[in-house]
């Protein structure tokens, strides 16, 4: 662009001074011409610099997903292929022979049933016992009330024996009244031993039933999230039987392209985490340009951007600044015993990174990944001379075409 400029800037001197003669051709004025010329593109350059930024380190980052198998078993089939095919996410990837894993899954839910069995057989069982508690309960009350019966009669029958023997004593009462009196005594206190024997049974039928209801219980074992332990522990290790019968199909988890690709069908996966099958490149990347520090004063985001890729001779991609990445590893200090060293000259001062959002007319490009280019950020001002930083970049672009090498 510059050659360009001083081309036109010569022509018209030529045609001025030397075609047209419409000025004297002296000292003064060739060194006028040779002044404004070096003075105008200087302050240009400061200016483009400073209002319109460019980076000659444009690159495309694209994250990459190392497909590991969950669970281990020979591969039935590999429906994705390697290459610039793009695999949709939820697509699958490959399938494992899942005739193991199902078998695990039958015997885990005939397992299950069978313990809701028993626990509902064992909750009947415990609403026995505690009807059975209830009724020693009951009984316990009766025989209760009836040895109070039974001792209130036999205290009066004790009294009226005491009467009689007075009576008896002083003649004014009969002998037998004294006899049936005592007889009657004898019958209630053997009721009232009877009447104890049925209490004392009652509570020993209570703490059998108890002890029966706790047994019970105990065999129902504690609760979780309102499932008994043994029922919730098998539905657990289904639930985990089931997760396991469906990694065997593995799934795409991001719209991506297969490269890397070693896994054929009749082939043993093993669940190793470093084991990876394949690996998956995500299909939106993320672009990155590398500006020094001092360039960066004037860049906000949202300013508009234009890149140019070498993988996309003469194409110019538009996007906005998404952010400047305000750190990088010379701003770091590792925890450590060992202090910092600076070197016998200063460390140069490292660039920061400044992410761009592209547009949407461009977004449907293939970026590849780790391709390079040019870039030029347009800031907030001087507007007039973005004009010329756009000729230089797409000058730039065409020249992409360019193969400058000889073998």
């Amino acid at each position: 662009m510059e050659v360009l400029l001083l081309g036109i800037y010569s022509f018209f001197v030529w045609l001025i001074f030397i075609k047209l003669k419409w000025l004297p051709w002296n000292i003064v004025s060739q060194v006028t011409v040779v002044i404004i010329p070096v003075v105008g593109l200087a302050v240009l350059i400061l200016l483009l610099n400073i209002f319109a930024p460019s980076s000659s380190d444009v690159r495309v980052y694209k994250y990459t997903v190392p497909i590991v198998s969950q669970v281990r078993g020979r591969v039935l089939d590999v429906p994705v292929v390697e290459g610039n095919v793009l695999v949709k996410k939820g697509d699958v990837l490959f399938r494992i022979d899942p005739t193991p894993y199902q078998l695990d899954v039958n015997t885990l839910e005939a397992q299950l049933a069978n313990a809701q069995a028993q626990q509902r057989e064992l909750e009947e069982q415990a609403k026995g016992a505690k009807a059975k508690v209830s009724e020693t309960r009951s009984a316990i009350v009766q025989a209760q009330s009836r040895t109070r019966e039974v001792d209130a009669r036999l205290e009066l029958a004790r009294k009226r024996v005491e009467q009689f023997r007075e009576l008896a004593a002083t003649g004014a009462g009969n002998r037998f009244d004294l006899e049936r009196a005592e007889t009657d005594v004898r019958e209630l206190e053997g009721q009232l031993d009877a009447a104890r024997s049925v209490e004392a049974q009652a509570r020993a039928g209570e703490a059998q039933a108890l002890a029966s209801e706790q047994q019970i219980q105990q065999k129902l074992g504690a609760r979780v999230n309102g499932e008994y332990a043994q029922v919730a522990q098998i539905r657990a290790q289904l639930e985990n039987a089931r997760w396991l019968l469906g990694e065997t199909t593995t799934r795409s988890p991001c719209d991506c392209y297969v490269i890397n690709l070693q896994l054929r069908p009749g082939g043993f996966v093993a669940a190793i985490p470093f084991n990876a099958v394949m690996t998956l490149v995500e299909a939106d990347g993320q672009v990155v340009a590398m500006y020094h520090q001092n360039e960066l004063h004037q860049v906000a985001p949202g300013n508009e951007v234009e890149f140019a890729l070498k993988t996309l001779p003469g194409r110019i991609i538009k996007g906005k600044v998404d952010s400047v990445v305000w750190a990088q590893g010379l701003g770091q200090l590792p925890a450590s015993g060992t202090i910092p060293m600076t070197g016998v000259t200063a460390m140069p001062p490292g660039r920061y990174a400044v992410k761009f959002n592209i547009a949407e007319r461009d977004k449907a490009l293939f970026l590849a990944a780790g391709a390079a280019g040019d870039a030029a950020i347009y800031t907030e001002r001087l507007h007039a001379i973005h004009i010329i930083r756009k000729v230089i970049l797409r000058v730039g672009s065409y020249l992409n075409y360019l193969i400058l090498k000889l073998h």
